[in-house]
């Protein structure tokens, strides 16, 4: 099956909207076949400004509706104690309150952005997707993520090259609880970071320190620039680690 074939036989669905590569693409795809389509964005502590301001913009450029929602992660300790399934609950939360919100619009298929590429083996969250009846019409279809990036950038696509991101909470090792103001440290300090010119980098939260992981390319910018990111990162964390070890970056 391709993606024309799912669309044939799905006309109308909501979709799961990040404002990343795949979810991009998908909602595209959709408006460009004529589906009647619509985009939920919800909106949580996990989620950088950046992502909320990618998902208006696209939807913007293709004339998409956009629905924007919030989930209170951090009222649920089942996310909070960020035990290994974390994502599992995270994501049912979400994706529970899209259904909600879908619904009531009179959607009956919710489908989100997994591609091929994805590795269901090692993502919890998708079982909370299995759970919930979610599509993955990406999936579905066998595209995998260096496809949905050409095909993103033959549209016009900006999102085209925008490094995979991983939500916030990632940040915090297994087992450390997650406040929120250990996600207000790493998200500001990622993003003043980020104004030094450094991108698909990590800080990571490791015993009060943040330790920052960048690829292997930006070894040199970063050891020049030390004061600069040292400056940067210390109004978060006291101590400021580079990690020797290159970030390998996602497809």
């Amino acid at each position: 099956m391709d993606l024309k074939a799912f669309f044939a036989a799905n006309p109308r669905f909501a979709v799961a909207f990040s404002g990343g590569v795949d979810s991009s693409y998908l909602l595209y795809a959709a408006k460009t076949f004529g589906c009647d389509v619509k985009a939920y964005f919800i909106n949580s502590s996990f989620q950088p400004q950046f992502e909320l301001d990618d998902a208006k913009k696209l939807a913007y450029m293709i004339s998409a509706p956009l629905t924007i929602d919030t989930c209170d992660v951090l009222n649920n300790p089942d996310i909070t104690q960020n035990p290994a399934d974390r994502c599992y609950h995270c994501k049912k939360a979400i994706y529970s309150r899209i259904w909600e919100l879908a619904r009531a619009d009179g959607y009956e298929v919710l489908c989100d952005g997994t591609n091929s590429s994805d590795d269901a083996g090692e993502r919890a969250g998708m079982l909370a997707l299995e759970e919930l009846g979610v599509r993955s019409p990406l999936r579905e279809c066998g595209l995998v993520k260096n496809e949905i990036r050409r095909l993103s950038c033959e549209a016009g696509l900006f999102t085209h090259d925008k490094p995979s991101y991983a939500c916030l909470a990632t940040r915090i090792p297994t087992g450390t609880e997650i406040t929120d103001a250990l996600i207000s440290k790493v998200a500001q300090a990622e993003h003043a970071l980020h104004l030094l010119g450094f991108a698909d980098f990590r800080i990571r939260y490791f015993a009060g320190a943040a330790k920052i992981q960048i690829p292997d390319s930006q070894f040199r910018s970063i050891i020049e620039k030390r004061k600069k990111v040292v400056d940067a990162v210390n109004p978060y964390f006291d101590s400021v680690l580079i990690d020797l070890v290159p970030r390998k970056s996602e497809v």
